[in-house]
């Protein structure tokens, strides 16, 4: 597997604080250290790639209500081998969502986040290295639920808030309007 395009972008990621310099290290780490990194039979963790998914004007954010989790998250699930994380997180978000029109807004990692996913389906517990991308798309236009989802909607700054208190989530709505103010 051919990860040194990976690092390349996981090195180039812009740390905003200290939580960020440190994921971004512990990403470099592990993928550094697992040529298989992007497979999901990896069982202590493996690399996952998502879409944080905005309307043009960044006032509405896509989230689904994860089946599994019972979480409202960004769209996005496993790389599968593929090490083209922006691809990744496309493919994930336009399955997810139904989706056919997704701009990536730029190449850059918008996010890093480590976390552990509860075992279950005989998967034992594992990490998510999960990276994350800006990305826009018309939020007038027609959604489908998939099957991953119980339910999956638009929603503003302040139903996002209400809705989770997951603290990855809250981080990418600071990037965003922070990413808005800039």
């Amino acid at each position: 597997m051919h990860r040194n395009h990976l690092l390349q972008l996981l090195r180039s990621y812009r740390a905003r604080d200290a939580r960020d310099r440190e994921c971004r290290e512990r990403f470099i780490e592990f993928v550094g250290s697992h040529p298989d990194c992007c497979e999901r039979t990896l069982a202590i963790g493996h690399v996952t790639g998502s879409a944080w998914i905005t309307n043009h004007p960044r006032t509405r954010f896509l989230l689904t209500f994860h089946k599994k989790l019972g979480l409202w998250l960004q769209l996005g699930g496993h790389a599968d081998g593929e090490t083209d994380l922006v691809a990744v997180a496309l493919r994930e978000a336009r399955e997810e969502s139904g989706l056919a029109e997704i701009a990536l807004v730029s190449e850059e990692i918008f996010d890093l986040d480590i976390h552990l996913i509860p075992a279950g389906n005989g998967v034992p517990q594992h990490y998510h290295y999960d990276v994350r991308f800006l990305c826009e798309a018309d939020d007038a236009a027609p959604l489908a639920i998939s099957d991953e989802s119980h339910d999956l909607r638009w929603l503003n700054r302040e139903e996002v808030a209400a809705r989770t208190l997951e603290e990855s989530i809250l981080r990418m709505l600071r990037k965003t309007q922070v990413a808005v103010s800039e």
